[in-house]
Protein backbone atom coordinates (compact mmCIF):
# COMPACT_ATOMS: atom_id res chain seq x y z
CA UNK A 1 0.00 0.00 0.00
CA UNK A 2 2.06 2.88 -1.26
CA UNK A 3 1.82 5.00 -4.36
CA UNK A 4 0.22 1.95 -6.01
CA UNK A 5 -2.83 2.38 -3.70
CA UNK A 6 -2.89 6.14 -3.08
CA UNK A 7 -6.22 6.42 -1.28
CA UNK A 8 -5.49 3.64 1.21
CA UNK A 9 -2.01 5.05 1.74
CA UNK A 10 -3.28 8.56 2.42
CA UNK A 11 -5.95 7.19 4.76
CA UNK A 12 -3.37 5.35 6.84
CA UNK A 13 -1.16 8.41 7.17
CA UNK A 14 -4.18 10.68 7.86
CA UNK A 15 -5.53 8.46 10.64
CA UNK A 16 -2.06 8.05 12.20
CA UNK A 17 -1.34 11.79 12.08
CA UNK A 18 -4.77 12.63 13.50
CA UNK A 19 -4.32 10.12 16.31
CA UNK A 20 -0.88 11.58 17.06
CA UNK A 21 -2.33 15.10 17.18
CA UNK A 22 -5.01 13.80 19.56
CA UNK A 23 -2.36 12.55 21.97
CA UNK A 24 -2.55 8.86 21.15
CA UNK A 25 0.56 6.69 21.26
CA UNK A 26 1.03 6.03 17.54
CA UNK A 27 3.32 3.66 15.71
CA UNK A 28 2.96 3.52 11.92
CA UNK A 29 4.77 0.70 10.13
CA UNK A 30 5.74 1.06 6.49
CA UNK A 31 5.61 -2.18 4.53
CA UNK A 32 5.59 -3.20 0.88
CA UNK A 33 5.53 -0.30 -1.55
CA UNK A 34 4.91 2.15 1.32
CA UNK A 35 8.53 1.45 2.31
CA UNK A 36 9.62 4.12 -0.15
CA UNK A 37 8.00 6.81 2.03
CA UNK A 38 10.79 6.30 4.56
CA UNK A 39 13.16 7.97 2.09
CA UNK A 40 13.68 11.71 1.62
CA UNK A 41 11.59 13.25 -1.15
CA UNK A 42 9.23 10.31 -1.68
CA UNK A 43 6.30 11.64 0.36
CA UNK A 44 6.84 15.07 -1.18
CA UNK A 45 6.30 13.56 -4.64
CA UNK A 46 3.04 11.83 -3.62
CA UNK A 47 -0.12 13.55 -4.84
CA UNK A 48 -3.75 12.77 -4.14
CA UNK A 49 -6.50 15.32 -4.79
CA UNK A 50 -8.39 16.50 -1.70
CA UNK A 51 -5.88 14.90 0.66
CA UNK A 52 -3.45 16.53 3.05
CA UNK A 53 0.13 16.55 1.85
CA UNK A 54 1.67 13.18 2.68
CA UNK A 55 4.94 14.83 3.74
CA UNK A 56 3.05 16.93 6.31
CA UNK A 57 1.26 13.87 7.66
CA UNK A 58 4.54 11.95 7.83
CA UNK A 59 6.23 14.81 9.66
CA UNK A 60 3.38 14.99 12.18
CA UNK A 61 3.77 11.28 12.88
CA UNK A 62 7.53 11.61 13.26
CA UNK A 63 7.09 14.57 15.63
CA UNK A 64 4.77 12.77 18.01
CA UNK A 65 4.87 9.07 17.29
CA UNK A 66 6.95 6.35 15.74
CA UNK A 67 7.52 5.59 12.07
CA UNK A 68 9.05 2.19 11.38
CA UNK A 69 10.18 0.57 8.17
CA UNK A 70 9.83 -3.22 8.03
CA UNK A 71 13.24 -4.92 8.03
CA UNK A 72 12.41 -7.40 5.26
CA UNK A 73 10.71 -4.76 3.12
CA UNK A 74 13.75 -2.51 3.45
CA UNK A 75 16.11 -5.34 2.54
CA UNK A 76 14.07 -6.27 -0.55
CA UNK A 77 14.44 -2.68 -1.75
CA UNK A 78 18.10 -2.27 -0.72
CA UNK A 79 17.11 0.45 1.76
CA UNK A 80 19.49 0.88 4.71
CA UNK A 81 19.52 3.02 7.82
CA UNK A 82 21.76 5.46 5.93
CA UNK A 83 18.97 6.00 3.39
CA UNK A 84 15.97 6.74 5.61
CA UNK A 85 14.78 10.03 7.02
CA UNK A 86 15.90 11.07 10.50
CA UNK A 87 13.59 9.50 13.06
CA UNK A 88 12.59 6.51 10.92
CA UNK A 89 13.73 3.20 12.33
CA UNK A 90 14.08 -0.13 10.59
CA UNK A 91 12.76 -2.99 12.69
CA UNK A 92 11.18 -6.40 12.38
CA UNK A 93 8.54 -8.71 13.74
CA UNK A 94 9.89 -8.90 17.28
CA UNK A 95 9.66 -5.13 17.69
CA UNK A 96 6.17 -5.14 16.20
CA UNK A 97 4.97 -7.83 18.61
CA UNK A 98 6.55 -6.03 21.56
CA UNK A 99 4.71 -2.86 20.61
CA UNK A 100 1.38 -4.62 20.18
CA UNK A 101 1.66 -6.52 23.45
CA UNK A 102 3.30 -3.66 25.31
CA UNK A 103 5.80 -6.03 26.86
CA UNK A 104 9.11 -7.71 26.26
CA UNK A 105 8.34 -10.93 24.42
CA UNK A 106 11.91 -11.98 23.74
CA UNK A 107 11.31 -15.39 25.29
CA UNK A 108 8.43 -16.02 22.91
CA UNK A 109 10.45 -15.21 19.81
CA UNK A 110 13.43 -17.48 20.40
Amino acid sequence: MGADAPERCAQAFTVAATATASGADVSLWLTGEASWFALPGRAEAFELPHSAALADLRDAILAGGALTLCTQCAARRDITTDDVLPGVRIAGAQTFVEEVLGADVQALVY
